[in-house]
């Protein structure tokens, strides 16, 4: 069952390489896309209405022999921190789709570029063998790079090789921390589950953690291995940026989730202190470079940086109620900057510019762009952590598991929060309100084809916010079993009773 969310993107983009061809290609390309993607979405779907909530195995399992001379075997798992990254994928990437221009240029190789990246990003979140996980980490890779390369502004080149660069000397890293726990524990597989119950020396559990957090830290990305990012969001078009700040920088938080502290709990919790203040050190440096920024999509780019440094805080804490909560970052980070790239996308279509010094005025109801603006002020709420919307209640679950171990590091990433207000304040401010800009006046209309993607988005969110369980009970179990592996059997934690 699992294979089929993993395969059918790539049969997808077979079909639009041999049949989507003609006058009616673009046409004929997107709607293959649109088809083959939602299926995907639906059967994810139907595997979450299937799943065992508090199983603390992994689900809808797949084991088949491939290359057993290097300890390589095809095995996909599913449990509680993997669905709901996959389900965003899934989510994120039709959102993408829907909302490519109909007439974009070269659209086979495009849209089957699309699904080859949403099959590399499935695989390497269902994958329970170190070195699938890594092939299909590589390959989502080749994919975006082309998307940007291609399809993106006029640096595109100097943005696609930047970022080639840095994933490339993340997946060496990785790589080699995979060589080196396999063979320093004498290993002839490097299947997941068995590699957990090994027991490495101290000192090279440092080695082998700190080549994961690095190379994972790139992809993150965090400070100081952030600049391939801003300047990939700038050039990249809408819809990849999307993907990149929805989905995509996930694979990062759950590489170190997953084979960081799953693995070395030992070398993590004396590491732990050193990871509270890397995270900080990223938050208070995204959020104070994004209010020096007059570039709208820049600007939430070093968002992303900043955010995404929460989610390292609360997986430093280690504790369960801590662990749901990066995952509830997680995914609220990625639909808040999925919406926000989107309506930043827009503005750009409809005015010409990004720059915050020109735009104003464009909540103006007559001549301006009322809805857009108005979704913009609540995704700048959610990012900001108003109460009822999703980036409350996951900056609520860091912060309250995090301040009794790290008081200092927490209250520091708090005033972060608290910089988040203040520039997009400033663009909304600047942007959405006042006069309308002599510039920019008498813009075309925003059809349902541009609004339909926000308007999900934006609803995710709310009820997300005001039902907060729905996204945090499929993680309790398997969140928790990280950091208690060899327990039997783990309840699933309740949020009301880590609280008490």
């Amino acid at each position: 069952m699992l294979s089929i969310l993993i395969w059918m993107p790539v049969l997808g983009a077979a079909v639009i390489g041999l049949w989507s061809g003609g006058e009616n290609a673009p046409q004929r390309s997107r709607i293959v896309a649109l088809v083959t993607i939602s299926f995907s979405l639906i059967w994810t779907l139907v595997l979450g209405s299937q799943f065992a909530i508090g199983g603390t195995q992994m689900q809808f399992l797949e084991n088949i022999p491939w290359l057993d001379q290097i300890g390589l075997t095809y095995q996909i798992g599913l449990d509680g921190l993997s669905l709901p990254l996959v389900f965003l994928n899934s989510l994120l990437t039709w959102i993408a789709i829907y909302s490519t221009e109909k007439g974009i240029s070269r659209p086979r190789l495009y849209y089957a570029l699309v699904l080859l990246l949403n099959t590399g990003v499935v695989g390497a979140f269902v994958s329970q063998n170190l070195l699938l996980f890594f092939l299909f980490y590589e390959l989502e890779l080749i994919p975006l790079y082309l998307l940007i390369a291609i399809w993106g502004g006029a640096r595109r080149g100097y943005a696609a090789t930047k970022f080639l660069i840095y994933t490339a000397v993340s997946g060496i890293l990785i790589l080699a921390a995979f060589l080196g726990i396999t063979w320093l524990g004498g290993s002839g597989s490097f299947d997941y589950q068995p590699l957990l119950a090994q027991a490495l020396p101290l000192t090279q559990q440092f080695v082998l953690l700190g080549a994961l957090l690095v190379g994972f830290g790139i992809k993150i990305p965090l400070v100081p291995f952030h600049t391939w990012l801003p300047d990939a969001h700038v050039e990249a078009s809408t819809p990849v940026s999307v993907l990149l700040a929805g989905v995509l920088l996930k694979l990062g938080t759950y590489g170190i989730l997953r084979f960081g502290l799953g693995m070395f709990p030992e070398a993590w919790a004396v590491l732990a202190p050193s990871l509270a203040t890397w995270a900080t050190v990223s938050v208070l440096y995204g959020a104070f470079t994004a209010i020096a920024q007059t570039d709208m999509k820049k600007m939430v780019a070093y968002s992303s940086i900043a955010h995404m440094g929460y989610v390292l805080l609360a997986m430093a804490t280690a504790t369960p109620l801590s662990l749901v909560a990066a995952v509830c970052q997680m995914i609220g980070h990625g639909l808040i900057s999925a919406l926000l790239f989107l309506l930043v996308g827009v503005v750009y279509q409809k005015t010409g510019t990004r720059d915050i010094g020109i735009l104003r005025g464009l909540l103006n109801p007559e001549r301006g762009l009322p809805l857009i603006g108005s979704l913009m002020v609540l995704g700048v709420m959610a990012s900001s952590g108003i109460p009822g919307m999703v980036g409350f209640i996951s900056e609520f679950l860091v912060f309250r598991s995090s301040f009794p171990t790290f008081p200092v590091q927490t209250l520091l990433c708090m005033v972060g929060t608290g910089l988040t207000a203040v520039y997009f304040l400033l663009l909304v401010n600047r942007v959405f309100f006042g006069r309308l800009s002599e510039q920019v006046m008498n813009l075309p209309p925003v059809q349902w084809f541009d609004r339909t993607p926000a308007i999900i988005l934006a609803i995710s969110i709310v009820i997300l916010g005001l039902q907060p369980n729905w996204m945090t009970r499929w993680s309790e179990t398997t969140t928790a079993n990280l950091i208690l592996p060899k327990a039997a059997v783990v309840a699933p934690i309740s949020m009301s009773q880590e609280s008490r």
